[in-house]
C-alpha cells in the first residue's frame, strides 16, 4: 500500500491467508451473533479480534529510497526527399537547432534524436519515419518518454492509427517544414503498359491534378519518344486522358511524358514521368530472293526458317525469261515470279528483303526496283549476297537500286583462299564485336574461296577479305538500312568446312541490325537502375578515350561522370543510385532514361506540408501543431500526466516522475507484544461490560 512518496505499509502474515480470512469470518459471526442476542460488550469483542489479526497479519512501515531519473523526448526529423523542395531541408535544421537548445536548457530531460525517411525504396513506400521510430523507441525504456516532436513535410506514409501502437502515453507535436497552403501540380500514369506489337500503338491513361487547385482548367502534355519530341496532348485538369503511342521497333522504347508548370508548383518532380515499353514483333516477315540454285541457297533458308519469329517466303529463279527450250508451258512444275504482288501491293509488309545471287535479267521492271529504293528509303532493310552475277550486265548495281548501295563491284572477281578478318570498325560494331572472344587476336574460323571486289564510298566496313576488300558493308540510307556481303561463300561456315564459323551469329546480328534492333545500335547510350545502382554504357565506332556524361538524379542534382572505355565500342560507369525516381544520362547527343521504384512515385505523389496523416495521434495523445517558418518554434514547457500537453505558441513534454529504488528503511507497525497487549485488555474490556 503506497501512501506518499516511497512510503508504505507491507503485510507479513504469520499465517496462510485462508487461515487469517477463517478467523476473521469466525469473529464477525461472533459479533452478528452478540448483537442478536444483545449481548454486552459485543463491539470490544470485534476489536480484540481485529487486534489478533492485525498481530498476526505483521504489518511494517517500509521507506523506499528513490533516485528519479530525467526523462526522455524525442526529436524525429524528416530526411525524406520530399523535405528537399525548396527551403524545407534549410528549414528543418534550423527547428532542429533551436529544438536541442531549448531542451537542452531543462535540466530534467534528456534529448534522442532520431534521422528518419531516407532511403532507395521512398518511391515505392513513400517517407516511413515510424519505421525508425519504434526501433529507436526498443532501446528506451517507454515510462520515461515526455514527449516527440516531428519536424517533417507531414507526408508520412507509416503513421499507426492509435498511440497504443507505440506503446507510449505521451504528447507528440508535429512541426511543418512548410506552408500548408501551397498547391502543385502533378501528373500520374492511370495505365502504363510494360510492352506492346511494334507497327501499333499502345493506349497510356493519365490524369493532371492541380493539388490545392480547382479541377477543369487546361493543360498540355509533351511527349518525347526515345528523346524525339512528338506533337503536344491538351488535357483538363483532373480528368482522365487517353495517350495513343507508336512503337517504330523492337525492344525498349523509352516515352518520356511531361506536363507544363500549374498555377502553383512546388516540384517538377511529379511533373515529368517516364514509362518504358518493351515492343515486340508479331512476325518478322522476310522475303528471301534466290538468283539460282547453289550450295548456299539451302543455308539461308535453314537459317532463317529456324528462327520461330521469322515468317519466310522464299522464291528463286529456275527459269528465267532468257531461258528457252521447247518444254510446253503446261508442262513446268513453276509458278509464275508474282513481281507485282511483291514489289508494289505488299512490299511493305515486309521487314527485311534479302537477295542472294540475284540478277535480274529482265524480270522486274525498273519501276519495281525504284519501288524497293523507296522501300528502304521509309525505313525498310535491304541485304544483298553477292555472287560473280555482281560484276555482270544485269547485277542489281545496273539497276535504279545502285543508289542505296554503298560500296560498288570493281568488276573484279578474286578466287582465293582467304579468311574474313574483322576490320578496326567492325571490332567496335556490335554486330561483330563479338562474334570473337578477344577481337584483337587472328580468327580460328574456316576459309571463304570467292571475293567480290568493291569499293566503299560512304558505308561502315565491317569485315575484311582477300586483299583488304571490303566483305561486309552497312549503310544506312534515309530511314531505312542496306547491308552489303562481297561473297556467295558464307554457306561454307555452315558446313563446317575447317572448323566452321559464326555464320548463324552473323547473319542474325546482321538481319536484326537491319530490322533496327536497339541492342545492336552502334551509337547507343543506356542507363540501367537497379539494386541501389545506376549502370551507365555508351556505345560508339569512334574512341572513348575521356569521354564524360551528365547524370541528372530524380531530385534534378546533376553530376559529371567519366565512363571507362572497356574495349569492343563500349564505355561504361557504376554510380550509387539510393533515390527512386526518374534518372536522366545525357552524353551531349543523346539521353538515356532509367527508372529506378515504382512508376508513381508515392514520396511524390502529393509533396504538399500536411498535418493530416498525423492529425488523429496529435488528437488522442494531445499534442499540438506548428508551421515553420512563420511560427517559430514555440515554448517548450514541463506538464503533469492530467491537463493540457499543448497551447497556443507552447508544447507540452510531461513529467513522468520515473524512478529508481536505491535502498529500503522497514519498521514494524504494529509490535506483537503491543498488539497481546491491546488484545488482552479489549477482552478483559468486553468481560467487565459484560459483567455489569
Amino acid at each position: 500500500m503506497d501512501l506518499w512518496n516511497g512510503l508504505s505499509i507491507v503485510f507479513n502474515p504469520l499465517l496462510p491467508k485462508a487461515a487469517l480470512l477463517g478467523l476473521l469470518a469466525l469473529f464477525v459471526l461472533l459479533f452478528a451473533l452478540s448483537l442478536w442476542r444483545r449481548a454486552r460488550g459485543a463491539v470490544l469483542r470485534l476489536l480484540a479480534g481485529l487486534s489478533l489479526l492485525a498481530a498476526l497479519s505483521d504489518p511494517s512501515m517500509v521507506q523506499e529510497k528513490r533516485t528519479y531519473q530525467k526523462d526522455i523526448a524525442i526529436i524525429l526529423i524528416d530526411r525524406s526527399p520530399s523535405q528537399s523542395i525548396g527551403d524545407r531541408d534549410a528549414v528543418t535544421a534550423r527547428a532542429a537547432a533551436t529544438l536541442n537548445q531549448a531542451l537542452g536548457k531543462l535540466d530534467d530531460i534528456d534529448i534522442k534524436v532520431i534521422d528518419a525517411g531516407a532511403g532507395p525504396d521512398t518511391a515505392e513506400k513513400g517517407t516511413q519515419l515510424f519505421d525508425a521510430l519504434r526501433r529507436g523507441l526498443a532501446d528506451l525504456p517507454l515510462a520515461r518518454i515526455a514527449g516527440i516532436v516531428v519536424v517533417s513535410d507531414g507526408q508520412i506514409h507509416d503513421a499507426p492509427k492509435a498511440l497504443a501502437d507505440l506503446g507510449i502515453d505521451a504528447p507528440i507535436h508535429l512541426l511543418l517544414s512548410d506552408d500548408p497552403a501551397k498547391g502543385d501540380r502533378r501528373i500520374e500514369l492511370v495505365e502504363a503498359p510494360s510492352f506492346g506489337l511494334v507497327g501499333k500503338p499502345v493506349e497510356v491513361k493519365l490524369r493532371v491534378d492541380d493539388l490545392g487547385g480547382n479541377p477543369g482548367a487546361p493543360a498540355t502534355v509533351h511527349i518525347k519518344r526515345d528523346g524525339v519530341p512528338l506533337d503536344p496532348v491538351p488535357v483538363v485538369t483532373g480528368r482522365e486522358a487517353t495517350l495513343s503511342l507508336d512503337l517504330e521497333h523492337g525492344g525498349q522504347t523509352v516515352f518520356e511524358i511531361e506536363t507544363d508548370d500549374g498555377p502553383q508548383e512546388l516540384t517538377r518532380i511529379n511533373n515529368r514521368a517516364v514509362i518504358s515499353v518493351n515492343g515486340v514483333r508479331d512476325e518478322l516477315k522476310v522475303l528471301l530472293i534466290s538468283g539460282e540454285p547453289y550450295p548456299g541457297e539451302r543455308s539461308w533458308r535453314n537459317l532463317l526458317k529456324s528462327d520461330p519469329s521469322v515468317s519466310l517466303i522464299h522464291f528463286t529463279i529456275l527459269r528465267p525469261p532468257n531461258k528457252q527450250d521447247a518444254t510446253p508451258i503446261n508442262e513446268l512444275a513453276l509458278i509464275a515470279f508474282p513481281y507485282d504482288e511483291l514489289f508494289d501491293v505488299k512490299l511493305r509488309e515486309f521487314d527485311l528483303i534479302i537477295f542472294d545471287r540475284f540478277e535480274h535479267l529482265g524480270i522486274l521492271p525498273d519501276e519495281y526496283f525504284q519501288h524497293i529504293a523507296d522501300y528502304v528509303a521509309g525505313g525498310g532493310a535491304v541485304l544483298e549476297s553477292a555472287g560473280p552475277t555482281a560484276v555482270g550486265q544485269f547485277s542489281l548495281y545496273r539497276t535504279p537500286l545502285s543508289p542505296i548501295f554503298a560500296a560498288q563491284p570493281t568488276g573484279e572477281i578474286i578466287n582465293q583462299g582467304f579468311k574474313p578478318v574483322l576490320s578496326d570498325t567492325g571490332k567496335r560494331h556490335p554486330v561483330t564485336a563479338d562474334l570473337l572472344s578477344d577481337p584483337n587476336a587472328a580468327p580460328n574460323w574456316g576459309r571463304w574461296f570467292r571475293q567480290i571486289a568493291a569499293t566503299n564510298a560512304a558505308g561502315e566496313v565491317l569485315m575484311n577479305g582477300a586483299g583488304e576488300m571490303p566483305l561486309l558493308v552497312l549503310n544506312r540510307v534515309g530511314k531505312g538500312r542496306v547491308a552489303q556481303i562481297f561473297s556467295d561463300h558464307l554457306w561454307l561456315w555452315s558446313k563446317g568446312f575447317e572448323g566452321g564459323g559464326p555464320q548463324a551469329e552473323l547473319v542474325r546480328r546482321t538481319a536484326h541490325w537491319l530490322m533496327q534492333e536497339p541492342d545492336l545500335e552502334e551509337e547507343d547510350l543506356r542507363a540501367v537502375a537497379i539494386d541501389g545502382k545506376l549502370e551507365i554504357e555508351r556505345r560508339s565506332l569512334s574512341s572513348q578515350d575521356n569521354v564524360s556524361v551528365t547524370v541528372t538524379r530524380p531530385d534534378d542534382r546533376t553530376e559529371t561522370v567519366t565512363l571507362k572505355d572497356i574495349g569492343r565500342g563500349r564505355a561504361t560507369a557504376t554510380l550509387p543510385a539510393a533515390d527512386q525516381g526518374l534518372y536522366r544520362v545525357n552524353d551531349g547527343t543523346r539521353d538515356a532514361f532509367a527508372a529506378l521504384g515504382e512508376v508513381n512515385s508515392k514520396e511524390f505523389s502529393d509533396p504538399r506540408a500536411s498535418p493530416l496523416a498525423l492529425q488523429s495521434l496529435i488528437d488522442e495523445s494531445g499534442g499540438g501543431v506548428t508551421v515553420l517558418p512563420d511560427d517559430g518554434v514555440p515554448e517548450l514547457r514541463r506538464v503533469g500526466k492530467k491537463g493540457d500537453r499543448a497551447g497556443s505558441n507552447w508544447l507540452g513534454f510531461t513529467r513522468n516522475e520515473d524512478y529508481v529504488v536505491t535502498g529500503i528503511t522497514q519498521a514494524p507497525l504494529l509490535p506483537a507484544w503491543a498488539a497481546l497487549a491491546l488484545s488482552i485488555g479489549l477482552v478483559l474490556a468486553a468481560w467487565r461490560r459484560e459483567g455489569r
